[in-house]
């Protein structure tokens, strides 16, 4: 199978090399890069310091710079095409890709930033409004980029409403080290992938400000409630939930110690400015990006997520660290299925 990888970032880079190092598939796969400068380096070094540092690239992986407008020659004939660029830079990559004929599927967990064209959309419903006709999905679930590229076992989930994108990813991926999981409920799985970058920032609050093990187990339980209440609103099917986009991505992320939205709440509770925390960081934290677009989105719909509102409340300056806590634990009474 022959695979572009359009995004040469942690992730990416990560997939790129699974997809070549993968025993069960012939692979051909190119990892695209905007940055000329950056590949020159993947290129002689063979590996991308800026994102993994010290993973060797497989000499199988071919690295690209193309310009942005012969995108379309690079995946003239490719079998599969992977959008691993961030939730800003995704409308801009599908507008490329629109007269793409072959499965393409993007890797961004979040909503885009609401503006003058749109609401906050996910990624599917970006894909809706500029590239109508791409057969198209996405592929998600539990993972840190790191542990893939180092062939570490890990669980994803293929969602499209289309079985050609479905099966293009599980024939690609699915190895000994990487298992993927079909699913037709791409709404979930992206609700999922999206809002739990949210909650990781309030769990990591949570860790900084040693409120212990109870207040964790609180925050992820009743933050996969918010996430399913969301979901069901946008059409999610309730199941959904249960799986490795939801219950699964958002147990990973709220308490391991790579998610860079968990260090986020870290570094808030130990008194860091947000502008200080994200610098740290040298990567994209989504959830500081989809908070506001999830609590809108909520609020549109009459969905409650007091945890995801705190968290507003918190990037925005508005509160401090243990306000939050204080805001969440004075609410009133309810029932827990309510």
């Amino acid at each position: 199978m022959k695979i572009i990888v359009l995004g040469a970032g942690s992730w990416g880079t990560a997939l790129a090399i699974s997809a070549s190092s993968n025993a069960n598939a012939q692979n051909s796969v190119t990892l695209w890069a905007r940055d000329e400068a950056q590949v020159a380096l993947m290129q002689a070094s063979r590996e991308n310091a800026r994102y993994l540092a010290g993973i060797a690239l497989p000499q199988s992986l071919q690295l690209s710079a193309i310009g942005l407008e012969h995108i379309g020659d690079l995946v003239g004939d490719a079998d599969l095409v992977i959008v691993a660029t961030p939730m800003a830079a995704l409308r801009a990559m599908l507008g490329h890709l629109r007269d793409c004929s072959v499965p393409v599927a993007w890797l961004c967990k979040g909503f885009e930033a609401a503006g003058t064209e749109s609401f906050g959309l996910l990624a599917h419903e970006i894909q809706a409004l500029v590239a109508p006709d791409l057969i198209a999905g996405v592929l998600s679930g539990p993972s840190f980029a790191l542990e893939v590229a180092r062939a570490q076992p890990t669980a994803l989930v293929a969602a499209s409403a289309h079985a050609a994108v479905r099966s293009a990813l599980v024939d690609a991926f699915h190895s000994p080290t990487l298992r993927v999981y079909a699913n037709d409920d791409i709404v979930g799985v992206e609700v999922g992938g999206a809002v739990k970058n949210v909650l990781a920032i309030a769990t990591g609050l949570c860790d900084g400000l040693n409120l212990g093990l109870n207040a964790r187990a609180a925050l992820i339980t009743r933050g996969l409630a918010e996430i399913m209440r969301l979901g069901v609103a946008l059409g999610a099917t309730p199941e959904t939930f249960m799986g490795l986009s939801g219950l699964g991505d958002l147990v990973l992320t709220a308490t391991g110690d790579l998610s860079r939205n968990r260090r986020v709440g870290l570094a808030l509770a130990k008194g860091q400015t947000l502008k200080e925390a994200v610098a740290s960081l040298g990567h994209v934290a989504e959830g500081v990006y989809s908070a506001r677009t999830v609590v809108q989105r909520a609020a549109f719909l009459g969905v409650e997520m007091p945890i995801a509102q705190a968290v507003v409340a918190l990037l925005d300056g508005q509160i401090k660290p243990a306000q939050a806590v204080a805001l969440l634990m004075g609410r009133e009474p309810t029932a827990e299925l309510a």
